[in-house]
């Protein structure tokens, strides 16, 4: 096995355990070994519902209604958004029990592809994944509140910002305060979803099927409304970050990935079929992100409405506050292995609070660049786009490892291999390729700054091949 001298310091034990000190550039101290296992599977799901369950229900019915042309196929295309990811839990859940480490996809694709593959993954998650993911749930939000206290949407994306800076800020003074606003987002989260399902259900009366978007010479695309169901029920990978302190990580994270996923499916359809019951599918496209409101609004009346709305806004605080948490910890992994220009500083760990500042602030700076260029949809769309390139050779690793271990005993087995890994890959190809043809410029630039990776890389170490040391690239990336 590689060893990960980034992901014992990041990935091991939630700091609220750790000592400050043992965050510290040079320490050595936190291995896979002394984690406490003491997570079971009620706390690993709600840790997949968590992170899933965040704007994705309540911004993009709208964008999937037209890029798919039509209720019936926009339902068709959530509940395909669905299976693809449950594909690709089912098959991420025999990878990592075979990788029984922490770190998500970074280690999977190092364990399985070599050092170059997973500093890619790592990267892309560094420059385009997580500042992507945090400006546009930061865009989102802006919007939902300037709407919801009727102010200038102008001021959205200023809203936006300042949100993003403050949760920094917030996780900067140590994860013990980003919990607290974690765990009260958490349970805020689930009301509105209930509500809108059982009361939309129960009292609408709009045609919920075959109803059209009330767009006219707009190009449907079932991988762009597929792509935009995505966003939505991202983040399930999540949990891998702390499979080393499961209690039995065998047993437990193939239950939580699917038992997570499949309330999620559920859920969204749910809430989707309610919304249509509610309002015309062509209101919910003029809406965009603020539909769910309207609908709140027509079902609670005023007050009840904003309500609603603002239940909706915790949901989204919450999930972006989860973002601002974790993703830097693969920017300051990266850092710890010298991965990234200026990693002495990126790897510092603050003394008082035990926080990795600066790798929170590099996120945070990316962030507020692409919030101030461009919309949330665009950075949404392309954050999917470039990590699902990474989920196909995370979805393939089970056939290699399969190859590799074949003598070795699994506790966990793919249920239907090799069709349901196939039909992970096949959905996750067809996305990435719809993309491709469907946004040519924008997805040529994603993978343009993906690449941009390797020289750097190579840059980096280069020192490492005079004295020997660096094994060559052909070996690194067998």
């Amino acid at each position: 096995m590689t060893d990960h001298p980034g992901y014992d310091k990041v990935f091991t034990r939630s700091p609220s355990r750790v000592d400050k000190n043992s965050l510290g550039v040079d320490s050595r101290v936190n291995t896979e070994a002394s984690l406490k296992k003491d997570i079971g599977l009620s706390v690993a799901m709600s840790i997949v519902i968590g992170t899933v369950i965040g704007s994705g229900i309540f911004m993009k019915p709208g964008k999937v209604i037209e890029y798919a042309g039509g209720s019936s196929m926009a339902l068709l295309a959530w509940l395909l958004g669905g299976l693809i990811t449950l594909a690709g839990g089912l098959t991420i859940a025999e990878v990592a029990t075979q990788i029984p480490k922490t770190g998500g996809l970074y280690v999977y694709m190092e364990e399985v592809y070599g050092k170059v593959w997973g500093y890619l993954s790592g990267w892309v998650q560094t420059v385009i994944y997580g500042p992507a993911i945090i400006g546009g749930l930061g865009l989102y939000f802006g919007s939902l509140i300037a709407n919801l206290f009727e102010w200038n949407e102008k001021a959205g994306p200023w809203i936006g910002i300042i949100t993003v800076v403050f949760l920094a800020v917030i996780n900067s003074f140590g994860t013990k305060y980003g919990g607290i606003v974690q765990n009260v987002a958490t349970a805020g989260k689930l009301l509105p979803i209930v509500l809108i399902i059982v009361f939309g259900i129960w009292k609408g009366n709009e045609q919920v099927l075959s109803a059209g978007s009330g767009l006219t010479g707009g190009e449907i695309s079932m991988g762009a409304a597929i792509l935009a169901t995505l966003w939505a029920y991202d983040g399930w990978l999540m949990v891998g970050f702390v499979a080393g302190e499961m209690k039995n990580p065998a047993k437990i994270l193939p239950k939580a990935i699917i038992g997570g996923i499949l309330i999620v499916t559920a859920a969204y359809l749910l809430v989707n079929i309610a919304m249509l019951h509610v309002l015309p599918a062509s209101t919910i496209v003029s809406l965009g992100e603020n539909s769910a409101g309207k609908a709140a609004t027509l079902l609670f009346g005023q007050v009840g409405g904003k309500l609603i709305a603002i239940g909706i806004a915790v949901s989204i605080f919450g999930c972006l506050n989860g973002k601002i948490l974790t993703f830097p910890r693969v920017t300051y992994a990266m850092a710890q292995r010298k991965q990234l220009p200026a990693s002495h500083f990126l790897a510092s760990v603050s003394e008082k609070f035990g926080t990795p500042i600066p790798a929170t602030g590099l996120q945070v700076v990316f962030a507020v660049i692409l919030m101030l260029l461009s919309n949330p949809d665009y950075l949404s769309a392309m954050a999917i786009f470039a990590i699902y390139i990474f989920y196909i050779f995370a979805f393939f690793a089970v056939f290699l490892l399969r190859k590799r271990n074949k003598k070795k005993e699994r506790s966990y087995s793919v249920p239907l291999y090799p069709l349901v890994p196939a039909f992970a890959i096949i959905g996750a190809g067809y996305i990435v390729i719809a993309t491709i043809i469907d946004n040519p410029r924008d997805s040529l630039t994603a993978i343009g700054a993906t690449l941009i990776g390797l020289p750097l890389y190579w840059y980096l170490n280069r020192s490492k091949g005079k004295d020997g040391t660096e094994e060559s690239l052909h070996k690194q990336a067998k």
